[in-house]
């Protein structure tokens, strides 16, 4: 009996570790969980809207900030000194305004320039990407950057 307890807590010691930091597998999840999850919200409320935006602005908002984060982070394979040893917090909120900030400026050209300046008339889509870009940018720049800095491979 005493054997087998070793092994049991050898292996959940070995579940809790989290995967090493692989790139295409966040920017896949930073696509397909908001998606589903805004998908599915859209269409249970009867927001044809949200449904759409879920899989188009949202989602695609936040693996492209998942991959462009992710990316920087990584730095062909060699952290930034200062990314490792900037509090987590720190680094997390500070991505996170850049990241939210730079989408939120994106939204406002597209929503209110592109159709004052160019044939392209202002729609109910235009308007959802101010709130849209900003949310998902900053929420997947969170996940990605705590999961980053959790992951054995940032720590080298």
């Amino acid at each position: 009996m005493p054997a087998t307890k070793g092994r049991t807590n050898r292996n959940r010691t070995a579940s809790r570790q989290s995967r090493p930091f692989t790139l295409w597998r966040e920017v896949l999840t930073a696509y397909a969980a908001p998606a589903l999850t805004a998908g599915v919200a859209g269409v249970a409320t009867g927001q044809q809207d949200l449904a759409v935006a879920a899989c188009t602005s949202i989602a695609g908002t936040s693996a492209l900030v998942a991959f462009l984060i992710g990316t920087w982070l990584r730095n062909g394979g060699q952290p930034r000194r200062w990314t490792i040893t900037t509090p987590r917090v720190a680094l997390t909120t500070a991505l996170v305004i850049t990241a939210a900030g730079a989408a939120a400026l994106l939204g406002w050209f597209t929503a209110q320039w592109l159709p004052a300046h160019t044939p392209i008339p202002a729609t109910p889509w235009l308007e959802r990407l101010r709130i849209d870009l900003p949310v998902s940018a900053a929420l997947a720049t969170t996940i990605v950057t705590l999961r980053w800095r959790t992951t054995p491979t940032s720590a080298a």
